[in-house]
């Protein structure tokens, strides 16, 4: 009986441990894609009114920015609540 009960705690501790290691890398997710669009407007602050860096860096860098033009691109047409978005993470009701 003891055995039995000591592997029921090992799997359910497994478990727990399972779900927060998908909680936690879905929240490492949203922040990298957060950081992406930072970084973006950073870069491309003039489409927004943000003072831009040198133009000289931001040519230097717009080669390896393709992908994040196009997520702009993507969150502008779909305008995302962020708020909304963060509430749904966290199960906010």
């Amino acid at each position: 009986m003891p055995k039995r009960a000591l592997e029921d705690i090992k799997a359910f501790l497994k478990g727990f441990a399972e779900s927060f290691k998908h909680n936690s890398t879905e929240y490492l997710e949203f922040e990298l894609r957060e950081l992406e669009n930072v970084f973006a407007l950073t870069l491309m602050g003039e489409f927004v009114g943000i003072p831009s860096p040198p133009t000289t860096l931001v040519i230097r860098l717009l080669p390896h920015m393709t992908r994040e033009l196009y997520v702009m691109q993507r969150r502008a047409v779909e305008m995302d609540d962020i708020l909304g978005e963060l509430a749904g993470m966290f199960e906010i009701t």
